[in-house]
């Protein structure tokens, strides 16, 4: 598959850039199975009334880590970090601005002066080996220094917690699953009700998700690895589900993953492309995908050819693009 074939117009107003209130007001795609079936535009706050008994929803519960800093060279230059990976380790890696003017072994600090950041050499792809120098480990350095990221085409301030699910817990994470980010507590509530039961399980989110795939052909790209831990718990719902209803790309990703190597805790490279059988995902909800990125491959991979019909339709009815953006709820094709 040619990665071109991932392309779509998309106008630059339609992107997103700040959340609805309440969260559950987010427009709701809602398409069927296989071929040319009907389209629903529903809300989010619908979600209980369009699953079924016996469904388990599962949802990525990471939390989005303040994995941006703001730092200076030695000669008073400023520096920005975005830690790619937020990691428990005095290591990890990150991309660094203006990269070429920080020389490996370059010690970066805070607005006091003090150094806490070192500069390791550059990888090929351009990211950057840094170890923190007063911190017992990446984390702790974000968690005292670092602010919340947001996607790089958000232009506009957003409280920060607002890039965050309502359940968020461990701060695994540089980027939101934006998805989760339209559950409310009405819409918990309501699953609740309706006994539909809710799971959970951890991947944190790279940043490395907005990169656009290069790559001319989509067996040629080499996808970024994030850690994953599924509970067992979590695992025996899934086998138990008439059908499990991932929450994101993320939550996908992470199943598919355990399925295939067998391992509920571990890291994953897997990248989701056409034509890919999928082991445990079900039903979808997702928001709308930026083109060429390596979420909606997955999405093509979930559906299909006719994602772009039901990309057309979204357009043509105003639907809102991007991590702030509206949903779809589709199920799996095949």
């Amino acid at each position: 598959m040619r990665t071109g074939e991932l392309e779509y117009e998309l106008p630059p107003e339609a992107v997103a850039q700040q959340p609805l209130e309440p969260r559950h007001d987010a427009r709701l795609l809602v398409a069927g199975g296989d071929g040319g079936g009907p389209i629903r535009h529903r809300r989010v706050c619908d979600l209980p009334s369009l699953l079924r008994d016996g469904d388990v929803v599962v949802l990525n519960d990471t939390r989005v880590a303040p994995a941006r800093l703001q730092l200076r060279k030695p000669t008073g230059g400023k520096v920005e970090v975005l830690v790619t990976t937020p990691v428990p380790e005095a290591t990890a890696e990150a991309l660094v601005r203006p990269s070429r003017r920080v020389p490996p072994q370059t010690a970066l600090s805070d607005e006091s002066g003090r150094r806490v950041l070192m500069v390791g050499p550059a990888h090929p792809d351009g990211r950057r080996q840094v170890t923190a120098l007063a911190h017992p480990s990446i984390a702790a350095m974000l968690e005292e220094l670092g602010e919340v990221p947001l996607p790089p085409y958000i232009r506009r301030r957003v409280p920060a917690a607002r890039y965050q699910t309502i359940y968020a817990q461990r701060p695994t994470s540089a980027a939101a699953p934006t998805a989760g980010l339209h559950l409310s507590e009405t819409v918990l509530a309501g699953l609740a009700a309706a006994g539909i039961a809710v799971a959970s399980l951890d991947l944190g989110i790279s940043v490395a998700t907005f990169r656009p795939i290069t790559a001319e052909r989509l067996e040629d790209h080499v996808m970024h690895s994030e850690r994953y831990t599924i509970p067992p718990s979590t695992w025996e719902a899934c086998q138990r589900a008439r059908r499990v209803v991932a929450v994101g790309t993320t939550v996908v990703r992470a199943l598919e993953t355990a399925a295939a190597s067998g391992d509920l805790t571990g890291a994953s490279d897997l990248f989701i492309r056409p034509p890919y059988r999928f082991a445990v995902s079900d039903v979808l909800l997702t928001n709308f995908h930026m083109p060429r990125s390596s979420l909606l491959c997955l999405l093509a991979a979930f559906v299909g050819e006719r994602w772009r019909r039901l990309y057309e339709s979204a357009l043509k009815s105003g639907y809102r693009f991007g991590s702030f953006g509206d949903a779809m709820l589709v199920r799996r094709c095949g």
